[in-house]
């Protein structure tokens, strides 16, 4: 993961559950949709499996990261498949500690002040503030008053209507997963909507960053 890069799009798709079938046309969907970053959750069935083919099939157009790491075995697992950066709910120290090591970009998931310091300080690329949809936005500007330097990513509840805030509010990156990668849609392999989803994310981000003048 090229973090530079990131930073310039930093909004994640996490893709959790689902099926190889549809694997190919999703990553094609989320290429023309413009979304640059994913994770593959872990407790996804054949997981390692799905990450080794979708950094086959998207080449170097998609980054593509872990989720839900809970352990070092899965960690390594996951960067055989070609994983070049690891998502975790929870600050799971040994795993970040070999991400910090070997210089992997790690997202540990942390909610309360306490916890978020400890990540970061731990070594976090980015902390998680998962489920950030309990406190809503404000809360990263509360996190922000003593924690000025700590990058915090959005997980959990984050819309595209809401997204806006969560930036001004300074969040660093946001992520979403089942509210644009819906079962249902997934099932109806309706990738025409999950396309536009995405689509919506990424012009709102498009104009803030217009506004901004950067």
């Amino acid at each position: 993961m090229d973090i530079a890069k990131f930073r310039q799009l930093p909004i994640l798709g996490i893709l959790r559950g689902i099926e190889s079938a549809i694997l190919e046309p999703l990553l094609t969907s989320i290429e023309s949709a413009g979304l640059e970053t994913i994770e593959i959750t872990m407790n996804t069935p054949g997981a390692s499996g799905l990450i080794r083919r979708a950094v086959r099939l998207s080449g170097k157009r998609l980054s593509i990261g872990a989720g839900t790491v809970l352990d070092i075995k899965s960690l390594k697992s996951a960067l055989d498949a070609g994983a070049t950066f690891i998502v975790m709910p929870a600050l799971i120290k040994d795993a970040l500690a070999y991400c910090v090591k070997n210089q992997i970009p790690a997202f540990p998931g942390a909610l309360t002040p306490q916890e978020i310091y400890t990540a970061w300080r731990a070594g976090a690329t980015m902390v998680k503030v998962f489920p950030s949809g309990v406190f809503g936005p404000e809360y990263f500007k509360e996190l922000k008053a003593p924690f000025g330097d700590v990058e915090l990513l959005a997980c959990g509840g984050v819309t595209a209507q809401n997204l806006r805030a969560y930036f001004a509010n300074g969040a660093s990156a946001v992520s979403f997963g089942a509210g644009v990668f819906k079962k249902e849609w997934l099932l109806k392999k309706d990738f025409p909507i999950i396309e536009d989803s995405i689509k919506r994310y990424i012009r709102e981000f498009d104009a803030i960053v217009k506004e901004s003048g950067e």
